[in-house]
């Protein structure tokens, strides 16, 4: 027996022996629990965690990946997973055991998911079937990675719905002037609007800027944050990825425009958020400057598109514009591939021209 009596505090402890990670065997003792029954509870918590124990329900090992995860992710992308979890997964696989679940279990699950229509009679898009599906996998390759589960049964049920395609839009240089033009009607949204498509910025990065990330006299932004809206409020987060981290070079007129949008903000600190505006402010007014300007309607991401796809035709490689907009050179040669002045004709004459 693990679980003792505090006769002098009236309270109950565990104390017990358990083999770790390493194969070490160690002794762990917890105090303080008022009831036995909950002092029961954590011991079995705490051995299912430590010890890999596998005869878990899915629900308790989801506390498990939790424990395990949740430090390791931006709040933001941890809130998208739990939103998911909670909603779509445990409601059918929580009382079921680990090592229960079988790809049988899968498939009757993901049919459910795949005949289920919302009040208006709509099924679930494709694209968030195939995000449900994945997060499901995710855990069991947890299982398999850290608590010996022997095999992924989402991943032998095989996936469902099909990955996001979204066409790749851009403006051209004379599209953004006219849609510029078209809203320096409201100062704050111009200079937003500026910052993303010059400097090729996320939505978050601009959001998330300070007056102390710009240095005036070199002329450079520092990008090292993203601004997230979690539960209702603004939430100040590390950037998507350690490359995002970067420091850019503005044109000079850019300075120019940020040193005079500074000065006609009063009592302007250094740590004030330049741009407190929300993402729903930035799409209404993305679809107002659209209209007035007669120009197609695309998404803000698409405005960093549009920094790439100009870099591209102003003659930069893939490693410099990679290092600006904060992605690995591979990306940029694999999505913005067709957009580059090298086309297969042209290797095919090359090679035409080494073989004579």
């Amino acid at each position: 027996m693990s679980v003792y009596k505090d006769e002098k505090q009236k309270t109950w402890y565990v104390s017990v022996r358990y083999t770790d990670w390493r194969g070490e065997k160690t002794r762990k003792v917890k105090r303080g629990f008022k009831t036995k029954r909950e002092a029961l509870e954590w011991e079995q918590s705490f051995l299912n965690e430590n010890c890999g124990n596998l005869e878990m329900t899915f629900g308790e090992f989801v506390d498990v990946y939790e424990e395990n995860l949740k430090d390791r992710l931006r709040q933001s992308t941890w809130q998208t997973k739990v939103s998911i979890i909670e909603s779509k997964i445990l409601p059918y696989f929580r009382k079921k055991r680990m090592i229960d679940i079988r790809p049988s279990d899968v498939v009757a699950w993901q049919n459910k998911l795949m005949s289920f229509k919302d009040e208006n009679g709509e099924h679930y898009s494709p694209v968030y079937l195939k995000t449900i599906h994945n997060q499901l996998s995710a855990i069991f390759n947890h299982a398999m990675r850290f608590y010996d589960l022997p095999s992924n049964p989402a991943l032998k049920a095989g996936n469902m719905g099909k990955e996001k395609t979204h066409e790749m839009l851009f403006w051209t240089k004379e599209e953004y002037l006219k849609f510029s033009e078209a809203i320096m009607d409201k100062p704050i949204s111009f200079y937003a609007f500026e910052m993303l498509y010059w400097c090729g910025l996320r939505l978050g990065e601009m959001l998330a800027l300070t007056p102390a990330d710009f240095d005036f006299e070199s002329k450079v932004v520092r990008i090292n944050k993203s601004c997230q809206r979690i539960n209702g409020e603004d939430i100040i987060t590390d950037p998507k990825t350690p490359k995002s981290i970067r420091k850019i070079q503005m044109p000079d007129f850019l300075a120019d425009e940020m040193k005079d949008y500074f000065d006609s903000i009063y009592a302007l600190s250094p740590d004030q958020r330049i741009f407190p505006l929300s993402k729903s402010y930035m799409h209404h007014e993305m679809t107002r400057g659209s209209n007035l300007a007669g120009v197609k309607r695309i998404r803000i991401h698409d405005l960093r598109h549009s920094h790439v796809s100009l870099l591209i035709e102003l003659g930069f490689g893939a490693v410099a514009i990679a290092d600006r907009v904060g992605h690995e050179s591979i990306d940029i040669t694999y999505r913005y591939a067709h957009l580059f002045p090298t086309t297969q004709k042209a290797i095919a004459e090359k090679l035409d021209l080494e073989r004579s």
